[in-house]
């Protein structure tokens, strides 16, 4: 995982808006969140971690089959993300794309890099959640500026035998409910102009009491029927790791699904909600903090805009000790990534050479 170093209290945020700590700790549970600082984009944030889920894998960036990046806030409309992340990565046997399911992103993302192993095409595939959604907030509107943070996380999935690794997935969506939680301009229904501009259209925008009377119960659905899939039992779950966007809808799904709330692994105080971002980081954090163990029945679930939801059954395997690797491994990825960053210069300058090439040829 990665979070920038840039923290925003919420006192910070009482002195853009009519807002206060014990306001925003009551009906969300964030108290601060991460921010991008100039230079830090979608993008980078994803490739740094990409190069710790690397790190922790020990694994060699050449290998990887496929690079999917969930992100509902890609550095740009096109080229895609991901294809940034390749590069950087050294991933030169890599096919990459972006993934927009907004903060469901991650998890679909999960369950399409495992079909994609499941399928016999790839044997690698990276998924990455990643979002900048504080560059797409109006910070004078608190009922959306309050919720937000920036960060990424990352997971390698290779192909492998025996009773762990991802058990059973789940998609849905319904939009009919886009409306709910939208961006309205920049793309081609509404492009961005001085009128869309001056008028907002490319903040977020959301209506809140909508989101959480679909997010309650769609998140104790998703994960009740995903592990029916998976053949367990709700008793049987060790740990549920949800999308980070409001303490109470946690709550309220842990109420339906007859779980206690020690089961949710919860990261909101710290982070806020992190889109795509957001499920990635709380399984880190889990993992790191011994909250999750080899052996342990997970359920991964996202829900977000679109509408759309996902969940994820799996057993987790490996131990957090098991994977350190050796110095001259570090040391060897390190040098895959400075090979990589001239590589990438390398190639821009032969297409310009080769265009400015063909200029002359034709004017003669």
């Amino acid at each position: 995982m990665y979070v920038p170093e840039r923290i925003l209290t919420n006192d910070d945020l009482a002195h853009l808006m009519d807002t206060s700590d014990g306001w925003i700790r009551e009906r969300t549970g964030i108290a601060r969140r991460h921010v991008v600082s100039a230079g830090e984009t979608t993008a980078s944030m994803a490739i740094e971690a990409s190069r710790r889920a690397l790190q922790v894998a020990d694994a060699d960036p050449r290998d990887i089959d496929l690079i999917i990046v969930a992100t509902s806030t890609p550095d740009h409309p096109m080229p895609p993300t991901a294809c940034r992340v390749q590069d950087a990565l050294g991933a030169t046997q890599a096919g990459a794309f972006d993934l927009n399911a907004a903060c469901s992103g991650f998890v679909y993302a999960l369950a399409a890099g495992h079909q994609a192993i499941a399928s016999g095409e790839h044997g690698q595939v990276l998924v990455v959640g990643a979002d900048t959604l504080t560059s797409r907030l109006d910070w004078t509107d608190r009922g959306t500026a309050v919720l937000f943070g920036d960060g990424a996380g990352a997971v390698l999935l290779r192909a492998a035998d025996g009773q762990a690794g991802v058990m059973a997935t789940l998609l849905g969506a319904d939009g009919s409910g886009g409306d709910v939680l939208m961006i309205p301009a920049g793309g081609s229904a509404m492009p961005l102009t001085h009128e869309a501009l001056a008028q907002g259209l490319h903040y977020l925008r959301m209506d809140g009491r909508q989101v959480y009377r679909f997010a309650t119960t769609a998140l104790a659905d998703a994960a009740e029927q995903v592990s029916r899939k998976a053949g367990w039992s709700l008793e049987e779950i060790d740990r549920v790791i949800p999308h980070q966007a409001n303490v109470r809808i946690i709550a309220a799904a842990a109420r339906r699904l007859g779980l206690p709330m020690e089961r949710f692994v919860v990261n909101l105080e710290e982070y806020g909600n992190t889109s795509a971002a957001s499920v990635p980081i709380a399984l880190c954090e889990a993992v790191a903090t011994g909250l999750v163990r080899p052996g342990d029945r997970l359920v991964l679930v996202g829900f977000g805009a679109g509408l759309t939801w996902a969940s994820v059954a799996l057993r987790w395997r490996g131990a957090p000790e098991e994977a350190v690797p050796s110095w001259y491994r570090v040391w060897w990825r390190w040098s895959i990534y400075q090979w990589a960053r001239l590589r990438s210069r390398a190639r821009r300058l032969a297409r310009r050479a080769t265009a400015a090439l063909v200029r002359v040829a034709m004017r003669r």
